[in-house]
């Protein structure tokens, strides 16, 4: 065997693709994984394809999944990969886009036939010319036939071997970058070793005959690592979004100390919520799995006013349904969190792929004057902060709740420094214990403009709640004029109001400059990355990103007038932009918006900004 150097790299993107049946998202996190193990910052990004199952082989079944890890911090799963991992043409046709100049292609040979590259759409039968990879670093190995040579002893028949051959492709790659197999094995293992353990036993020899196979043939001039990031003290998981936001969910009612129940249909991106908070029976969490949108969000509404911390889950479409029920919360004055994925839009859309399309409906869709706070998460890990915070504004003022995630940041994951809880605040709703003297008025409010939240069953608690107006004071039906506005200029103002209750609105960078780059929600970490790039450049550039979007926190007004200019990014076609407007006329906003089920890149970002910059 060849004693190949060993290179150290600051950071690398690696993009495993094949077919939806693959096995391309276990390869990549097993990769991620193992790589968070060992320390490193890691951001990932799985792209599925947006049919539940396209025709096999074809470029619209490609299945993909992108780890960036590095000696820091990752903030974005990168924009151009390092190596691709292609198991058949299709994939090396769907991303050949993304292949950094000079970058390593391991591609199936096996899947070089006529039928493979005709469904794949090539014209010819040389994809490498056909695509210009001449000046890349091409590996051909024959992936499949080298997993049924190093399984033929196992019992198994080919259908099995054959789905082992990811395992072969993720060998090849520890290799390459000098990861150890230990973690891959220790998963194989505890998910297969007790219902199929010889399952377990050849897709480890797969990995080993992978490893093997890199380490022999002199395809590789070299070995790679990437040291560990140097990362606050304490103990990481890997998590991503969705995970995230159901823990963060889980805490709020631990510190409020109320059970949880979460009322919800499934919709893709948001699924794994719902099915997060089924496993934690042992927390008191409560999970209905509702015949639709509706009963979701309905059940959630019947749960609060029963005293739960109640939460419903969605996807732009099932925001739509809720959207009725929603006014009910807020007519009722009940807490609700609301958690909406993203996904591009309208319709049914793009189910598997990332916008920032919902914007505009969580702040106004729905009849009437009908104000929700409105919340957005900016990473995986960090939708567990706001899950909590979504959850503590919920109850503590006694209003509907909409968290903003999105496909990017609730199927990507990253490194999570796992929180004590004793460093989170309790939360205080408003709970009416037994009647005061002279009997329990239902919408006598707080310095919050919060009203008491009295659950039933209890005497002298007794209070009527539903869509019908109510008086101001007894809670009993009203359609009295006066009464109405006072209820609604109340409700608007109670939104209002939370403005004192969460942070003033900060900068990354300097507080004055020539370009504010303006952001919210799940694009920070691409924005971060673009704007950091350019201060080391010496651009006068900084980044303002929004997590509080109704009511926005204090002090926008004083950071927007310190900059020449501003620019507002985001995934839809300027919805942020628009609601800035109505609250800062003054300022002149430019837009920079993409709408392709994709996140920004780096490039595409820089480019736009050294334009802003140059005029």
């Amino acid at each position: 065997m060849e004693n190949k150097s060993v290179q150290e790299l600051q950071d690398v993107v690696i993009r495993f693709s094949g077919d939806s049946g693959d096995g391309m998202q276990l390869t990549g996190t097993l990769f991620s994984d193992t790589s968070a193990l060992l320390g490193n910052g890691i951001s990932t990004f799985p792209d599925y394809p947006a049919e539940i199952r396209a025709p096999q082989g074809t470029v619209a079944g490609v299945s993909g999944f992108q780890v960036h890890f590095g000696s820091s911090r990752a903030l974005n799963p990168g924009d151009y990969c390092d190596v691709l991992v292609a198991m058949n043409p299709a994939a090396l046709k769907a991303n050949r886009k993304w292949l950094k100049a000079g970058a390593t292609v391991i591609l199936d040979g096996d899947s070089l036939t006529e039928e493979h590259l005709k469904r794949a759409g090539f014209a010819t039968l040389d994809p490498l010319a056909e695509l210009q990879l001449e000046d890349y670093n091409v590996v051909i190995p024959d992936i499949t036939a080298l997993t049924r040579e190093a399984l033929k002893d196992t019992g198994l028949d080919n259908k099995a071997v054959v789905k082992c051959k990811n395992m072969f492709a993720l060998g090849i790659c520890f290799w390459l970058f000098d990861r150890p197999e230990a973690h891959a094995h220790k998963y194989l293992d505890g998910k297969f070793a007790k219902k199929n353990p010889l399952i377990a036993e050849a897709n480890k020899r797969a990995i080993q005959a992978g490893y093997d196979y890199a380490a022999n043939t002199h395809q590789f001039a070299n070995r790679y690592t990437v040291a560990p990031a140097k990362l606050e003290k304490g103990t990481y998981r890997s998590i991503s979004g969705n995970v995230a936001t159901a823990w963060g969910l889980c805490a709020a009612a631990e510190k409020a100390g109320l059970p949880l129940f979460c009322g919800s249909y499934p919709i893709t991106p948001a699924t794994v919520i719902l099915e997060e908070l089924a496993k934690r029976k042992g927390l008191g969490v409560k999970t209905v799995q509702a015949e639709d949108e509706i009963a979701g969000i309905c059940t959630a509404i019947g749960a609060a006013f029963a005293g739960n911390f109640a939460v419903t889950t969605t996807s732009g479409p099932g925001l739509s349904l809720k959207s009725e029920a929603l006014g009910l919360a807020v007519m009722t004055e009940l807490p609700l969190v609301v958690v909406d994925v993203q996904r591009g839009g309208p319709s049914t859309g793009l189910p598997t792929k990332t916008e920032q399309s919902d914007l505009q409906q969580a702040l106004y869709g729905r009849n009437g004057e009908c104000p929700v706070i409105v919340v957005a998460a900016s990473s995986p890990s960090d939708c567990f902060h706001y899950a909590f915070e979504a959850g503590r504004l919920a109850m503590e003022h006694m209003t509907p709740v909409i968290l903003l995630t999105d496909g990017f940041i609730a199927n990507g994951s990253e490194p999570w420094r796992i929180p004590s809880m004793k460093d989170y605040p309790a939360i205080c709703p408003p709970i009416v214990e037994e009647a005061p003297e002279g009997g329990f008025m239902p919408y006598v409010r707080n310095e919050k403009l919060a009203r008491g939240w009295a659950f039933p069953g209890k005497v002298g608690l007794e209070h009527r709640v539903g869509g019908l107006e109510k008086d101001a004071v007894k809670g009993s039906i009203s359609h009295d004029p006066a009464n109405h506005q006072k209820m609604v200029s109340t409700r608007a103002e109670k939104v209002a109001r939370v403005a004192d209750y969460i942070p003033a609105q900060q900068v990354h960078g300097d507080t004055e400059g020539d370009l504010l780059v303006v952001g919210w929600g799940g694009t920070r970490g691409h924005l971060q990355h673009a704007v950091d790039e350019m201060r080391r450049e010496g651009k006068r550039v900084s980044l303002c990103h929004f997590n509080y979007i109704n009511p926005l926190p204090k002090g926008v007004e004083e950071i927007f007038a310190k900059f020449r200019r501003i620019v507002v990014c985001e995934l839809n076609e300027g919805q942020f932009a628009g609601y800035l407007r109505q609250h800062f006329q003054q300022f002149r906003y430019e837009q920079f918006n993409k709408c392709e089920g994709l996140p920004f890149t780096i490039v595409e970002l820089k480019q736009k900004f050294e334009s802003l910059l140059a005029e």
